[in-house]
């Protein structure tokens, strides 16, 4: 049994396994066996949620596992409950629990506090690690490697740009520039830890606030949902800080490296919900280099990968 809250606690040569099994489970490669079979795995979203909610109970459907749901107030959390009580109760049900919360990591430690039953992040204030392994499934599958591959993210630096973060670290060679408006940036925190991760990697990660000092020919672009989780931001005019950074035709034709010898150009990422003509134009979302809603089936093959590493050892 292991627990999945933070791509910082994760080993390099995991992280890589992860994204290498959760193409094979795309690809249908490998016998059809149900390696969660006789599991039971708990799915608790506090927050409201499509894809990911959806991924990992079908995942885990598929492999075998039964599932129970719970709302944000069916747990007696809300009743004063603490944290690491309701962890060791819950430990004697189930075999993993998948949680989506507004707080930080910090809360589902709490619940990771016992050793029978598996904790995965499906999303926490401060990181999105699942939605990084899906990211890095779909860079890989679509340009064929991760090494020497550089992302441009533009908009918030929100949790899903923290996991990016510390997930692109991992990669030998690989590159991250994140360019956001003034006080919207990744927190230092974050960016020291990835820094550190990098240094053993030879992997970049850099961050800057200069719409007009983009990086040229980037291999993908990638933007997120300008509120995040739908949370409204204090300053009143935050909309016109952040409308520079929006993805457009113009913008991708900029950064973008053309297709040679038989590799493609750059690509275009989106972690959805997408704000249609906010961060991104629908010609963008809907045109040829957006790989946005395959980004999305990717959520289940590397959330049904997560399962399998937590609970069946993969």
């Amino acid at each position: 049994m292991r627990h999945f809250l933070s791509l910082a606690d994760v080993r390099a040569e995991d992280l890589v396994g992860l994204v290498e099994r959760s193409l094979k489970i795309a690809r249908g490669v490998g016998p059809r066996v149900k390696p969660l079979e006789g599991k039971v795995v708990g799915v608790y979203f506090r927050r409201s949620s499509t894809r990911t909610r959806t991924a990992f109970t079908v995942g885990a459907l598929r492999h075998g596992a039964q599932v129970i749901c719970y709302g944000p107030n069916d747990l007696q959390l809300v009743t004063g409950e603490t944290v690491s009580d309701t962890g060791r109760v819950l430990a004697g049900y189930l075999d993993a629990l998948v949680i989506r919360t507004n707080d930080t990591i910090e809360e589902m430690r709490g619940l990771a506090d016992q050793r029978e039953m598996a904790v995965v992040n499906a999303m926490s204030d401060d990181e999105h690690p699942t939605q990084a392994v899906a990211d890095l499934v779909t860079i890989r599958e679509a340009l064929g490697r991760l090494e020497d591959v550089h992302v441009l993210y533009l908009g918030e630096g929100n949790n899903s740009a923290a996991a990016l973060a510390l997930a692109v670290a991992r990669i030998p060679g690989m590159r991250l520039t994140v360019v956001t408006p003034e006080g919207y940036g990744l927190p230092d925190d974050v960016l020291a830890r990835a820094r550190r991760l990098a240094d053993g990697s030879g992997a970049g990660v850099e961050q800057h606030h200069r719409v007009d000092q983009l990086p040229g020919n980037v291999d993908v672009v990638y933007t997120t949902r300008w509120q995040t989780m739908g949370v409204p931001k204090s300053d009143p005019d935050w909309r016109e800080k952040f409308a520079p950074f929006g993805v457009t035709r113009a913008l991708m034709a900029r950064v973008s490296k053309p297709e040679r010898a038989g590799r493609p150009g750059t690509v275009f990422m989106h972690d959805l919900p997408a704000v249609r003509g906010a961060e991104v134009t629908d010609e963008v979302l809907d045109g040829p280099q957006s790989l946005a809603f395959r980004q999305a089936r990717h959520k289940m093959t590397s959330a049904m990968a997560v399962l399998e590493w937590c609970l069946a050892g993969a």
